[in-house]
C-alpha cells in the first residue's frame, strides 16, 4: 500500500517542491496551498481550478488530515477547548480565547512536556514525543474552520477570519521541537495560507537560549519567555531548564533577539505562587534583573494568577498581593499587566492544559518514588536544604 503524503506537512517551499515532483509548475502549489488554508478544503475533488490530471494524481498520493477531535468543550466565559488524538494514546489540548476585537488560538506543540516546570500540569503527566508540522497546523486549520462552521462563516479569504493571534503557549515547549515549529510558523505568516502578522504570533519559551537565537534569524515573531523567578536559584527549583540557561544567558539571549523581533519588547510571563515568588523583594528583583544599564531588556510583564491542581503543592496569590506587586513593576516604569483567567470551568486556563500522554520520562513513577522516600526518610530527602552554620 502507498503511505499517503499529509500536505499539511508542508511550508509553502515544501509545497512547490512537492508539485515539482509531480510535474507541476508552482503556481499549482499556491492554488493547491489557497484551497487547503483558506477554504479549508480536505476534498481534491473540490479544488475546481486545479486540473482534472492533477486532482487524480493527489487522490492517490496524498492527504489533508488533522488529528482527530475526541472531545470538544466550551467554557461560560466563551472558550474553547478541543482535546486532539495524536495517536498511540497520546492526546494534545488546544484552546480559543474569543475577545470582543480578536480571537487568540493557543497551540501544543509536543505530547506532554520534558521540561516540568513546577507549577505546570502539562509536565507532571512526563513526555512522549514531538508533534510533526501537520499535527501543529493542523490544530489551527480545524479550529479557524470549526469556529467558521459553528457561526455559519463561509471558508475563503471573504469570510469573516476567526482567529487573528496564535500563541505556541499550549502543552510542550515550542524550541525543543525547533523545525516542525518554524515550519507551521511560515505557514501562519505566508500570505496564501493564513496571512498572519509576526507580531500576532507568539512563541512562549521557558528560556533554551541557543534555539531563541536560531528562532531570530529563521522566522521571527513575538517571543514570550516563561520567567517566574527573580533570581537564579528560586527559578532553578521552578524552572528547571535554568540550571543550564541562568538567567544572565537568558536575558542576553533576549537583548539579541531583540534586534530582529517585530515588536520592540520582550513579554515576560510570570506566575503568582503564594509565599514563593510575589514579595515586594521579588518584584524589586525583576526591576534590577531588566533595568540594568547596558545589559537592560525592554519588556512588558504578564502576571498570572497560579491555576492550582494537586500534585503542584503550590497556592495562587491573593488579588491585592498580585496588585500590589503589579504596582511597583508599574511605578518602575515597566508595563504591566495582570492576565484575566479564562476557561478554568473546564481547565482550559493557563498552566492545566493536560491531555493525555504515555510518558517515556516514568515523571509520575519517579515522582511516586520520591513521595515514598520522604515519607520514609523526611521531607527535605532529595532537596537541597540550607544548613545553618
Amino acid at each position: 500500500m502507498t503511505t499517503l503524503t499529509n500536505l499539511l506537512d508542508f511550508d509553502p517551499a515544501q509545497l512547490v517542491a512537492y508539485c515539482s515532483e509531480l510535474g507541476e509548475k508552482p503556481f499549482r502549489a499556491k492554488q493547491l496551498q489557497r484551497w487547503i488554508h483558506q477554504f479549508g478544503a480536505s476534498d481534491f475533488d473540490a479544488m475546481t481550478d486545479l486540473a482534472k490530471s492533477l486532482r487524480d494524481k493527489l487522490k492517490t498520493r496524498a492527504t489533508i488530515v488533522s488529528p482527530a477531535v475526541i472531545s470538544d468543550h466550551t467554557s461560560t466565559d466563551g472558550t474553547r477547548k478541543w482535546l486532539l488524538d495524536v495517536g498511540q494514546g497520546n492526546a494534545v489540548e488546544t484552546v480559543f480565547i474569543p475577545e470582543e476585537n480578536r480571537g487568540t488560538l493557543c497551540i501544543s506543540t509536543q505530547a506532554g512536556c520534558a521540561v516540568n516546570c513546577r507549577f505546570c500540569s502539562t509536565g507532571k503527566q512526563g513526555f512522549n514525543r514531538n508533534l510533526s508540522v501537520g499535527e501543529i497546523i493542523g490544530q489551527l486549520w480545524m479550529a479557524e474552520f470549526e469556529l467558521r462552521r459553528t457561526k455559519g462563516i463561509e471558508p475563503g479569504p471573504k469570510g469573516e477570519r476567526q482567529i487573528t493571534n496564535v500563541v505556541m503557549m499550549g502543552m510542550g515547549e515550542p524550541l525543543l521541537n525547533f523545525e516542525p515549529t518554524v515550519t507551521a510558523l511560515k505557514l501562519m505568516l505566508d500570505d496564501n495560507a493564513y496571512g498572519l502578522s509576526r507580531r500576532r504570533v507568539t512563541v512562549s519559551t521557558s528560556g533554551v537560549v541557543p534555539m531563541i537565537d536560531k528562532l531570530a534569524q529563521e522566522c521571527a515573531v513575538a517571543l514570550a519567555v516563561s520567567l517566574h523567578a527573580s533570581n537564579d536559584a528560586l527559578r532553578d527549583g521552578l524552572v528547571p531548564l535554568n540550571k543550564k540557561y541562568p538567567l544572565r544567558e537568558l536575558m542576553a539571549g533576549c537583548r539579541r533577539y531583540l534586534e530582529f523581533a517585530p515588536r520592540d519588547f520582550i513579554t515576560f510571563e510570570y506566575c503568582m505562587l503564594d509565599g514563593v515568588n510575589d514579595s515586594d523583594m521579588h518584584a524589586r528583583e525583576l526591576i534590577a534583573l531588566v533595568q540594568n544599564g547596558n545589559e537592560s531588556v525592554p519588556c512588558k510583564f504578564n502576571l498570572i494568577p497560579f491555576n492550582p491542581f494537586p500534585e503542584s503543592g503550590l497556592k495562587r496569590s491573593n488579588n491585592g498581593r498580585i496588585k500590589a506587586f503589579a504596582q511597583i513593576l508599574m511605578d518602575a516604569g515597566i508595563v504591566t499587566t495582570i492576565r484575566k483567567t479564562r476557561g478554568d470551568d473546564i481547565d482550559a486556563a493557563c498552566g492545566q492544559l493536560a491531555g493525555e500522554v504515555q510518558d517515556r520520562t516514568r515523571v509520575q513513577e519517579r515522582m511516586q518514588k520520591m513521595a515514598e522516600y520522604q515519607k520514609k526518610f523526611g521531607e527535605n530527602f532529595g532537596r537541597i536544604i540550607e544548613v545553618p552554620r
